[in-house]
């Protein structure tokens, strides 16, 4: 199972639904452990499932920097971070609505994979993917993969698509870039290691409400064995 999240910190409106308070947070995270589950990176969930929820975090905010990570290492937790690799130290200027949120600067982001996070991409502006033609395609996705490899150092193994849009022409431009598995939002037509379901966990969700999506999980896995 994978959990999708946004933004942890504290907020008086939230038209996207994206945000969870720190305390929330905390919450979730004690649920994971009182039920003898893990919260992951999605490197370590590929490597031992047993036990383990992935964590996955979109849009590369800075207080998944700030807020989020002491949290995690409080809970002997890691998670992937999906950053975009166009708009370090930007602004999440792609919801109208707003409010706006800061996302990580290249020293926060080197900073999170220096502390054990992974760090993976969700491209460089936040675009549709299926609404790209080539070159602007390969550029999203090649492109920003070299640029957060460079940053930090490491290899990028991930991509979530933004709002979750994809087709077949960018599953095949993600595996082409070297990635070794994307992320969906919910539960896509036709799963695979380029189109992994995920969970969206969001302030509302307390211990029934994860135990429900749990359950549900649990139930579709055994439909699909």
């Amino acid at each position: 199972m994978i959990w999708m999240y946004h933004s942890i910190s504290e907020f008086d409106t939230d038209p996207y639904d994206v945000t969870v308070r720190p305390d929330r947070f905390a919450a979730q995270l004690a649920w994971l452990r009182r039920n003898g589950l893990r919260g992951v990176s999605m490197r370590e969930l590929a490597r031992d499932p047993r036990g383990a929820v992935g964590l996955t975090f979109d849009d590369g905010y800075a207080d998944f920097a700030e807020t989020a990570v002491p949290i995690l290492r409080e809970y002997g937790c890691t998670a992937t971070v999906f950053v975009l690799a166009g708009r370090l130290g930007g602004a999440n200027e792609w919801d109208a609505q707003g409010p706006r949120k800061p996302l990580m600067t290249a020293d926060q982001i080197t900073a999170v994979a220096g502390s054990g996070m992974e760090v993976a991409s969700h491209g460089l502006r936040h675009r549709p993917m299926p609404a790209l033609v080539e070159p602007t395609l390969v550029q999203e996705i090649a492109g920003s993969r070299a640029q957060i490899a460079e940053l930090i150092g490491d290899r990028v193994d991930g991509f979530a698509y933004p709002y979750g849009l994809l087709d077949q022409i960018s599953r095949d431009a993600v595996a082409a870039a070297g990635y070794r598995y994307a992320c969906a939002v919910g539960h896509p037509e036709r799963p695979g290691k380029f189109a992994l379901p995920r969970t969206f966990v969001g302030q509302r969700d307390t211990a029934p409400r994860l135990r429900a999506k749990w359950l549900r999980h649990t139930l579709r896995e055994r439909t699909l064995a």
